[in-house]
């Protein structure tokens, strides 16, 4: 127990100091207008648009590909609430004013990134079906990742359990399409 609260005091620490850097931070205005867009498509909207884009000329796959990022995406909207219920953990923005962000928390809790994990499972699960689009995916996907911690919204540890499980997510979605034949 002591070696996980030491551990898990270790995480907090480093969080904290990247969250002081980044609330206190005044970055370009490109990158400002980059991070609030990216944290904007991460909303749902780029996802929903990406279904109708597949749906529309996705080809033969495009209803196991959309099934399957679907799957992802609903299941991981079940874990990170879940998550978040259970950990608690408050958001970087309530605990330190940021300097110029005024980007509003979609909910009380910081734990893990849903924002991240629903990028994360999106991008791996399209980009199994179109691998030409694997490089836009990842990147729009880790962009939404460091907007979440730049605009105060979420620590370092919290991206990254959010990055973990979108990636395992993404993965148990395509193995439970391919086992029922669907991909």
């Amino acid at each position: 127990m002591a070696v996980a609260r030491s551990f898990w005091g270790f995480i907090e620490r480093r969080d904290y100091r990247v969250m002081r850097r980044m609330n206190r931070w005044r970055a370009p205005r490109w990158f400002r207008i980059w991070m609030i867009a990216a944290t904007r498509m991460g909303d749902g909207w780029i996802w929903y648009g990406l279904g109708l884009m597949l749906l529309l000329f996705g080809g033969p796959q495009r209803f196991s590909a959309i099934g399957a990022a679907g799957s992802a995406a609903i299941f991981g909207i079940f874990v990170f609430k879940v998550l978040k219920n259970l950990s608690q953990r408050p958001r970087p923005c309530a605990l330190e004013p940021h300097c110029w962000s005024k980007v509003l928390p979609p909910d009380q809790f910081s734990f893990p990134s849903g924002h991240t994990m629903t990028a994360f499972s999106i991008a791996l699960v399209i980009s199994f079906f179109y691998p030409p689009l694997k490089g836009v995916l990842f990147f729009l996907a880790l962009s939404i990742a460091v907007s979440r911690v730049v605009l105060g919204m979420h620590f370092v540890s919290d991206v990254l359990a959010g990055v973990v499980l979108g990636v395992a997510l993404g993965c148990a979605s395509v193995t439970a399409f391919a086992s029922m034949g669907l991909v």
